[in-house]
């Protein structure tokens, strides 16, 4: 940036102006690129995927055009088209200069909604040519995503390629502003008490934004009467020169009022509403306190808003505020809708978006407000106030139950509206397929849930978490509580319990939604301390000492819960180490019969693959024949998962390369979990990367008994296991892993760890569920 353009810069935005050059410069150049979705690692691959393969999809495509939504990527593609006329705040800086925008816009689609974006930079200002161009790449795309197109040409070009293209076409700087300012704007009402339809309007600007707010709103039923809006010649009214002339633009026409008001101040005074979509400071602090009783306030010029909140609370302590910062309360940011907008357009095949597609987004946004905060959203805000109310009335963009309730909705209104081509028949299943995007166990947890949720039939399981007073914990068991995954029993001190549900701000009630077991107040504690101490009376466990193990580990409470079948089920570990929680598990449940060793198993999500590891926790240097049965165990568990195990022991040895006592100890394992599973798929001993790749594994043997991949690896000691498993967490799988499962114990029984999320415990809980339906 030349000196004359960072001159005057303060240090803060100085220091924000390096960090952000810096991030589009570093690692790579830009924010996108390309990556194929297919193997292109042999000649078979090659054929495949270009000639002469490609050439049937080709052909299937020539004879039925919507089968370019199965063989190719069109129908999960959005184009991001801009001419650089209206780039954020910056104005008319070209289309190469808007490209930053563009390449962020389509990272924010992939990141939100799973949506590929092509960003297209046009270098044409006049509208039909540009109509032209864009409708030309309709083969190309799923989807138009107009962005920083000035007004008025957006709303011709808009409106233009909506009457040509068969695929929706958005304009964001329209549409998803009045989307997410008609949600605050509901959510403002019902604070206020006041109708929707007694309201009056008061607006500053009179570009694409303000208009598309406006016929939002108006569609959600102010009326258009009571509108006034304001634009850089004053109050549009029936007295302007242009208006007797005929020369106001067709979309302002609409709201052009008879009245004596000619300025901003004139309109504000007596508004319920102001609406901004202007330029900064227009709205003074002396023209809010003439504003009605309990004004509602959208000031959503950017950088800078037309007043500053802080201000207009001075002037009128009953305001309520929204601006387009992220800095202050209620920010109106286009991320809550567009990228899931898109998704359920796409996925319905809608050849357009329509306005009942837009009210739908419009309600599901507010409703979301008055939901429980999630556990993301609670860690991404940390220390901030996140429930419905005056400074909350719209989500925040991290809340990942957006796409959960968007995209079915707008899905179903497309089917409603007409222009549904691939209609979404059970919406319930498609909500569930959204969770892929959402968490990524999301795909994999599906059959325990299912297998949960089948329990129910043969009466509710019932739950006790050892970390009752957790606040992800709390979050969690209300979700199982909302799905019905469970009946939970938490254990916590009563009033701890109650501070933090009334802080999460959580409709859980204790007696109603759970039972509590209070260690400081239970009268079973007698009861407790006693079968305590007859279990360990001959381990050097005095009758003090099991009064104060009792007293003090809630772990302790819960086995014991367990063993005297007061529940059905336990989750643990999120504060203390493992080694102390399976201490107790082994002391108070014991082991299966069958079973010689408890042993853990955790699940990897990595690219392309889902992988399971043991054993990560618990036998440090387990012999073969603890192998085969941690073997056993893992495949079981496996299966929970909808998926049949494919067990590969690994090692520094490959079929016989090296004859020290490791490598024969695996390959000793091998043969004895063939014994105990002969109807597993399973080999070793052999290196990771013949585990993961039959063409390598070929190169040693090539009547192996695995076919293809592995997806349960058996290390042979629990330094290995840990290792890989922290390692590959890391460095392919985002830190999303299912587990530690716990394997051999007499209950269904799981020990968590401290980085353990509130989604992690809901998969648990669901995993607990499905061991006590298989137990019954």
């Amino acid at each position: 940036m030349p000196p004359s353009k960072t001159a005057g810069l303060s240090p803060a935005e100085q220091a924000l102006r390096d960090a952000a050059l810096e991030y589009h410069r570093t690692p790579t150049r830009g924010k996108v690129a390309v990556t194929p979705t297919k193997p292109l690692s042999n000649q078979r691959d090659l054929s495949l995927a270009y000639s002469p393969g490609v050439a049937y999809a080709c052909l299937a495509i020539a004879d039925d055009p919507a089968a370019a939504a199965e063989y190719t990527s069109r129908a999960n593609l959005v184009g991001v088209v801009t001419n650089g006329t209206a780039v954020l705040g910056l104005g008319d800086i070209g289309p190469l200069a808007g490209k930053p925008v563009m390449e962020g816009k389509g990272c924010l689609f992939k990141k939100f909604a799973g949506i590929d974006v092509f960003d297209i930079e046009l270098a044409e200002k006049d509208p039909d040519r540009l109509v032209d161009i864009i409708a030309a790449l309709e083969p190309t795309l799923g989807g138009v995503n107009l962005e920083d197109i000035k007004a008025p040409e957006c709303f011709y070009i808009e409106r233009k390629l909506r009457e040509r293209m068969k695929i929706p076409v958005f304009h964001d700087d329209q549409h998803g502003t009045a989307i997410i300012s008609s949600a605050a704007l509901l959510n403002g009402l019902e604070l206020t008490g006041k109708s929707i339809g007694a309201i009056k309007v008061a607006v500053s600007g009179a570009g694409a934004a303000a208009i598309a707010c406006l016929d939002t709103m108006v569609a959600l039923g102010v009326r258009r009467e009571h509108v006034f809006v304001v634009d850089s010649k004053g109050v549009i009214q029936s007295e302007r020169d242009d208006v007797k002339a005929g020369r106001l633009d067709e979309s302002k026409q609409r709201y052009c009022q008879v009245t004596a008001a000619r300025t901003l101040a004139d309109v504000v005074r007596d508004a319920d509403v102001f609406l901004g979509c202007s330029t900064a400071g227009v709205l003074t602090p002396e023209m809010v306190a003439t504003m009605a009783p309990k004004p509602i306030i959208l000031a959503l010029a950017n950088p800078e808003p037309e007043i500053r909140p802080e201000l207009a609370k001075q002037a009128r302590p009953d305001c309520i505020v929204a601006t387009g910062r992220s800095d202050y309360p209620n920010q109106v940011n286009n991320v809550l809708c567009f990228p899931y907008i898109f998704r359920g357009a796409l996925d319905c095949g809608a050849t357009k978006i329509t306005e009942a597609m837009k009210l739908a987004c419009v309600r599901e946004i507010a409703a979301l407000a008055k939901a429980e905060t999630s556990d993301e959203v609670a860690a991404a805000y940390a220390g901030q106030e996140l429930s419905f109310g005056p400074d909350y009335l719209i989500p925040k963009p991290f809340d990942s139950r957006l796409i959960l309730r968007i995209a079915p909705a707008v899905a179903q209104a497309a089917v409603e509206s007409g222009v549904a081509t691939r209609p979404i028949a059970d919406l319930d299943a498609y909500r569930q397929s959204l969770t892929r995007f959402v968490y990524q166990t999301g795909m994999v947890m599906r059959p325990v849930f299912a297998a949960a949720k089948a329990q129910r039939a043969k009466g509710t399981a019932r739950v006790v978490y050892a970390d009752g007073e957790d606040e992800r914990v709390l979050r969690a068991v209300q979700v199982v509580c909302d799905e019905g995954l469970a009946q939970p029993i938490l254990v916590g001190r009563r009033a701890v319990v109650a501070m933090r549900l009334d802080r999460a701000g959580l409709r859980l009630k204790p007696g109603v939604d759970f039972e509590l077991t209070d260690p400081e107040d239970d009268p079973r504690y007698r009861e407790y301390w006693e079968l305590y101490h007859a279990l360990m009376k001959r381990d050097g466990v005095t009758p003090d000492v099991a009064k104060a193990a009792v007293r003090r580990s809630n772990t302790l409470i819960s086995a014991l819960m367990l063993r005297r079948g007061e529940a059905d089920a336990m989750l643990t570990g999120l504060v203390g180490r493992f080694d102390a929680h399976l201490e107790h598990v082994r002391d108070v449940i014991g082991l299966q019969p069958q079973a010689r060793t408890f042993a853990t198993m955790n699940a990897l999500l990595l690219e392309g693959r889902t992988l399971f590891i043991a054993d990560t926790f618990v036998n440090d240097e387990p012999d073969a024949e603890q192998l085969a049965e941690i073997a056993r165990m893992a495949a079981d568990e496996v299966r929970r998962f909808g998926l049949p195990p494919k067990v590969a022991f690994v090692s520094h040895s490959c079929f016989g390369s090296s004859k020290r006592a490791s490598a024969r100890r695996m390959r000793a394992a091998a043969e004895r979990f063939k014994a105990l599973a002969p109807d597993v798929e399973c080999d070793g001993e052999m290196h990771g990367d013949a585990a993961l790749d039959a063409a390598i594994r070929r190169r040693f043997i090539a009547d192996s008994s695995l076919v293809g991949e592995a997806n349960l690896l058996v290390l042979p000691n629990l330094d290995a296991a840990n290792i890989l498993f922290n390692v590959l967490k890391t460095t392919g799988g985002q830190g999303v892993t299912i587990g530690p499962i716990l394997l051999g114990a007499a209950r269904p029984a799981h020990i968590l760890t401290p980085s353990a999320t509130m989604r992690r415990v809901v998969n648990m809980t669901a995993l607990v569920v499905a061991d006590v339906a298989g137990a019954r």
